[in-house]
């Protein structure tokens, strides 16, 4: 049979689908008839691999729609529960609404984590038709919920680095209500956090009332919550339009705004037990919440149970959420690459959230970073500037060779082929863990290309130097910097398959040999090779200064190596990958693997 469902619109409640049915037996038997004993019918378009992904419709444990002929409970829509009176638009009692909006939390983080909005955020029927609400405070909320899955999509889209694990923004044909302004929603909470302010102090004063003090404080701190959090994503939004003299002003409010977070959420796990439960099933966690109301809505997969945090733990969600946002606050005045890097992946090793990791690409490279607006610094520039601080290279710092324009084309070149595989490494920080092992084995790739490249620009402008009568070498210059970075990537690509648990036992040793022996060595070879460059040029820097004096031995002190506790620390890791190398081939369990 055949059939044929018609658009359903964008309307904010359950769609009424019609089916055109053709009964195609008579001519599907007639077929048949055709085919020998033994023989199917097989499609060019339909090979093995579509007939192990294909879905049988109609079928419980494979269509997922089907859920909804289960059990003699029919879900209700919007209009059908305001009907029988089971949904309420006003005089909605303060432990309700404090049930439905944990409940609505829970239902945003779950959507967070890779669930879908049709099966999280949008079973609560009032998000359907918010403007029919009577009750203030429960419009105003579910208005602010629109607004902030609008940001968080925002957010998560334009940072691009979620997978299909991660996110579903997928919105099942619900408008987001672009039409109202910040403005307007912030005011509306605003509103109801005065209304129910008032209302706390005229309760102060009765005897007896001590329960509802506390229901109308829970209620007031959740709506405060919702404020501050929008506002704090839109600031961070803003933040690129903000000159850098009002920038310390700009991180005073985000500091303010994310200090009311902490001190509401603080409130709001106080009193998450003064929320009510529906008594009516245990399918429905709080007043007008419908699990399978759009189960119609989702595509003919196989069943996925979504199971919604439980309000406490989505609590603690936010709460981590929030300490992260108060680490991304200074990111934008890290302008050197290598601290910025830094920052990145130690950020990602907290495995945090999709909004949070969002927020920090956009912090410093994306489309809210002050560092890439007009006037400021190129990522080329940052590059080049990275390149100067770890081994100062001769081609960007001497005078005599800046004039030269054949070698400024070179190292134009060079930096401009550096963009794109330097700002995927600190794109990869902000997938997950496991997305990033198989990116940095791309990763890879791309440096690999690079530091052929720099090899060649290194030989180039060491020839240039030598046409010009210079005496410094160039040699291995950009080659080393560029090398720095490859070990890096192949160090973190192994570490991570512990992380992962990719090894078995046997293999321990093969790893931490090949870290030992190799890795680490080149990687404290490269360091000490940038100290030599370094020093080499503080030399040439000062020589003129005491050309002739006799003072110039003394002048001239060798200053401490900036890589000293970099190149100690690797070291110390190295040697610890030739204990547990020991521990390895002596096939003792290394219960160590992860310390590293």
């Amino acid at each position: 049979m055949e059939y044929m469902e018609p658009y359903n619109g964008a309307s904010c409640c359950t769609p009424k689908t019609q089916y055109y049915w053709v009964d195609i037996t008579k001519d599907f038997l007639t077929s048949v008839n055709d085919l020998k004993l033994g023989e199917l019918l097989h499609d060019s378009l339909f090979g093995l691999f579509e007939a192990m992904s294909a879905i049988e419709m109609m079928d419980p444990k494979m269509d997922a729609g089907m859920l909804c002929n289960r059990g003699n409970k029919k879900a209700k829509t919007f209009d059908q529960s305001i009907e029988d009176g089971s949904l309420k638009l006003k005089d909605i009692s303060n432990a309700d609404l404090i049930g439905i909006i944990d409940t609505t939390f829970a239902c945003l983080v779950s959507w967070l984590e890779g669930h879908s909005l049709a099966q999280t955020v949008f079973t609560n029927l009032y998000l359907h038709k918010p403007y029919l609400i009577e009750d203030r405070a429960l419009k105003a909320f579910c208005l602010s919920i629109y607004k902030l899955l609008e940001i968080i999509k925002e957010y998560i889209h334009k940072a691009m680095v979620c997978e299909e694990e991660d996110f579903q923004s997928m919105q099942y044909g619900y408008h987001l209500y672009p039409d109202i302004s910040e403005q307007r929603a912030i005011g509306m909470l605003q509103e109801v956090e005065e209304d129910l302010h008032k209302r706390t102090r005229a309760k102060h004063n009765e005897v007896q009332s001590s329960i509802e003090v506390e229901e109308i404080v829970a209620l007031y701190s959740r709506i405060k919550f919702v404020r501050a959090l929008y506002q704090i994503l839109s600031i961070f939004r803003q933040r690129k339009d903000d000159v850098q003299s009002s920038s310390n002003d700009v991180n005073k409010l985000l500091n303010q705004k994310l200090k009311i977070a902490s001190d509401m959420l603080f409130v709001m796990n106080k009193t998450v037990c003064l929320g009510s439960y529906s008594s009516s099933s245990d399918l429905s966690p709080a007043l007008g919440f419908e699990p399978l109301i759009n189960q119609r809505l989702l595509p003919p997969t196989f069943p996925r149970y979504t199971k919604i945090k439980p309000r406490s733990e989505a609590l603690g969600y936010f709460v981590n959420m929030v300490e992260r946002l108060k680490g991304l606050i200074n990111v934008q005045s890290i302008v050197a690459y290598n601290q910025a890097l830094d920052f990145f992946i130690e950020f990602s090793k907290e495995s945090p959230c999709i909004l949070s990791r969002s927020a920090l690409q956009l912090l410093y490279v994306g489309s809210y970073s002050i560092i890439m607006n007009a006037g400021s610094p190129t990522f080329k520039d940052i590059l080049k500037e990275a390149a100067k601080l770890f081994i100062s290279p001769p081609a960007l710092v001497s005078k005599s060779i800046l004039y030269n324009q054949q070698a400024k084309t070179y190292v134009e070149s060079f930096f401009t082929h550096c963009t794109r595989p330097f700002s995927n490494f600190l794109q990869l920080c902000g997938h997950n863990r496991a997305r990033q092992r198989d990116k940095l084995a791309h990763l890879l790739d791309e440096f690999t290309a690079l530091q052929d490249e720099a090899e060649r620009v290194d030989l180039h402008i060491h020839n240039i130097f030598m046409t010009c009568n210079l005496s410094r070498s160039h040699l291995a210059c950009f080659g080393t910097w560029i090398l720095y970075h490859t070990l890096r990537i192949m160090i973190m690509y192994l570490l991570s398959g512990f992380e992962l648990e990719l090894y078995s036992a046997h293999e321990y040793y093969y790893i931490y040999w090949y870290m030992y022996e190799f890795l680490y060595g080149w990687l404290v070879s490269a360091l000490t090779r940038a100290d030599s460059f370094l020093a080499e040029q503080e030399l040439y820097n000062e020589l003129p200064k005491y050309k002739g004096s006799n003072k110039k031995k003394n002048k001239c002190k060798k200053k401490p190596r900036p890589y000293l506790k970099e190149s100690l620390y690797y070291q110390a890791l190295q040697n610890m990958c030739g204990g547990f190398d020991g521990l390895s081939y002596g096939r003792e369990t290394p219960n160590a693997a992860s310390t590293i």
